[in-house]
């Protein structure tokens, strides 16, 4: 019973936020300061779960296969490779790191 009323809070803690925003003034949405905000914001977030999951284990800060994966990904970044190769190369030094006992 106590998952349903997580979900049920849940739902509406998100219907909640979603018409906060529909009340929120165009007038305000269009300032630029909020404009630079709104476009860099999930950027740092986007950063922040990154390298939450790949330098976090239960809790301590851990270095393994997936930082080496995560530095292959930022090479073919800087290489401009296109996004499915930059996910590629993240997943095989991951799994080489990782089958060569890392």
């Amino acid at each position: 019973m106590n998952v349903w009323i997580a979900i049920a809070l849940t739902a509406a803690g998100c219907y909640l936020v979603k018409l906060l925003g529909l009340l929120v003034p165009a007038g305000a949405l269009e300032r630029p300061l909020v404009r630079r905000l709104a476009a860099l914001v999930p950027v740092a977030l986007l950063a922040a779960l990154t390298a939450q999951q790949a330098f976090s284990s239960q809790g301590a800060l851990t270095v393994d296969a997936r930082a080496a994966g995560l530095a292959a990904a930022a090479l073919a970044l800087l290489l401009r490779a296109p996004f499915l190769v930059v996910v590629g190369a993240a997943v095989l030094v991951t799994a080489g790191v990782r089958a060569l006992g890392g």
